[in-house]
């Protein structure tokens, strides 16, 4: 296979440079995303209020809930790339990734449909307050409008990590995310368009960094190049894609179950702590995509690794990716608590929001680097094609476990503080189990490797 600058031998070679080196421009596009969110969701505070503010905040759980079965296909499909790259079986990689690109579109239909047509129904169910619901659903319904580019790009973007290249990707959201800003500016603050303002830039921004990483795709001269013609369904490469991606997607799903009825909960309190709880997120959400890029890492080293039968190397990989993820979490955690105060600002001038919003950054930032570990864990996991282990033990470490301290914990003691550290918990328990769970499928898959070297 030619390989260009962008791309990184992952198989050979030093480990940490290239984990950083693959990781840091997705550190990079994580937060300039979330830059550009943090700009919807402040432009609207501050210039349409607190109602809004909430609006925008409160659909972020349900709205995961819906598209991440078919996010996580996306990971199905970067584990598959990056496996038949390492093996060098460039026919197979060239196959899957045409596989991956009938399956975004699929999936981008599917979710817009589902989206415009049932946004209020869901919101209703969420106990959304009367005075927040008809914007929520407003802002729902046209972001649903941009899931066709959402799905492209997330799957485009996941075929261009498999072969290592992750700075092209940062390039679109920093192009896209411009043009996002200033239209937020232009939607909300001169044509006082609200909410829609912001839904309307978002999904203009998701159109233009979807048709730039098809061009990009277009334009490479291996075997992650894209041919029109070629785009189809393989059952064999569906499959594959399917045996990682499904479990990825459902546990995302059932981890927004879960959110959506903690968010339900917090809606309880009403729309002040609401915005409180959304801004608070948006601060948090720098530390998870940091973290989730190493955890993206972990999964694309160890497929290509896996592909070129380098079980050694994993082991590598284990010990890199969870020091590095470890460090991130501690180190940005730290960050966004001790300069809480300050940052909520930028969200919100309302004083009351204040206060609430420390409590949740309290709760959940401080033992973010949890979180990160067990991301890296799982993405060893799916890295050496076992993804259905990790799904059951984060259902139920995190996702029952958290319904169950809903209905009992909180339900007891109904504060802010009982409610967040049901996340702190949950990410010790899924911890200690997805590492036992490492150690035996690595264990297995040494195995196999050796087995296969010895038929050979």
């Amino acid at each position: 296979m030619k390989r260009n600058k962008h791309e990184i031998d992952m198989c050979n070679g030093p480990l940490l440079g290239k984990v950083l080196r693959f990781s840091l421009p997705l550190i990079l596009s994580g937060i300039l995303q979330l830059l550009y969110n943090a700009a919807d969701v402040a432009v609207v505070g501050r210039f349409a209020g607190k109602e809004s503010l909430a609006a925008v905040g409160s659909t972020g759980s349900l709205t995961n809930l819906m598209i991440n079965l078919f996010i996580g296909l996306s990971i199905g499909a970067s584990v598959v790339v990056a496996k038949h790259i390492g093996a060098h079986d460039f026919k197979r990689a060239h196959d899957a990734v045409h596989t991956a690109t009938a399956i975004s579109l699929v999936s981008g239909a599917a979710t817009l449909v589902i989206g415009v047509a049932f946004s209020k129904a869901f919101l209703t169910l969420m106990d959304t307050p009367s005075d927040v619901i008809d914007l929520s659903a407003l802002y729902m319904r046209i972001y649903f409008l941009g899931m066709p580019a959402l799905m492209v790009y997330n799957f485009g973007s996941a075929i261009l990590r498999a072969m290592g290249d992750t700075m092209r990707p940062l390039y679109f959201l920093t192009i896209s995310g411009i043009i996002n800003i200033l239209l937020n500016l232009v939607f909300v603050c001169a044509f006082h368009m609200d909410v829609a303002g912001v839904a309307l830039a978002t999904i203009t921004s998701q159109y233009i960094s979807a048709v730039l990483v098809v061009i990009c795709l277009l334009k490479l001269e291996n075997c992650c190049h894209l041919d029109i013609k070629s785009i189809k369904f393989k059952k064999e490469f569906v499959v594959d894609m399917a045996k990682v991606g499904l479990p990825a997607g459902i546990q995302g799903s059932l981890f927004s179950v879960s959110n959506v009825l903690i968010q339900s909960s917090i809606n309880s309190f009403g729309s002040t702590v609401m915005a409180a709880n959304a801004a608070a997120a948006n601060i948090e959400g720098f530390t998870y995509t940091s973290m989730n890029a190493i955890s993206q890492a972990s999964v694309t080293f160890t497929s290509q690794n896996v592909g070129a039968k380098k079980i050694n190397r994993i082991n590598r990989v284990t010990v890199v990716t969870l020091l590095t993820v470890t460090a991130v979490g501690l180190a940005m955690g730290s960050i966004s608590f001790f300069a809480g105060e300050s940052l909520l600002k930028i969200y919100s001038d309302e004083p009351a929001i204040i206060p609430y919003g420390l409590i949740r950054l309290k709760y959940i930032c401080l033992p973010y680097f949890l979180c990160g570990v067990m991301e890296v864990l799982v993405g060893m996991l799916r890295g050496m094609n076992c993804s259905t282990l990790p799904m059951i033990v984060s259902v139920f470490g995190s996702c029952v476990f958290r319904v169950m301290w809903i209905y009992t914990a909180f339900r007891a003691s109904p504060t802010l503080e009982t409610l967040y550290i049901a996340y702190t918990i949950s990410w010790f328990l899924c911890c200690a189990v997805h590492f036992i769970c490492f150690l035996i499928i690595k264990r297995r898959t040494a195995k196999k490797i050796l087995e296969q070297a010895s038929i050979s």
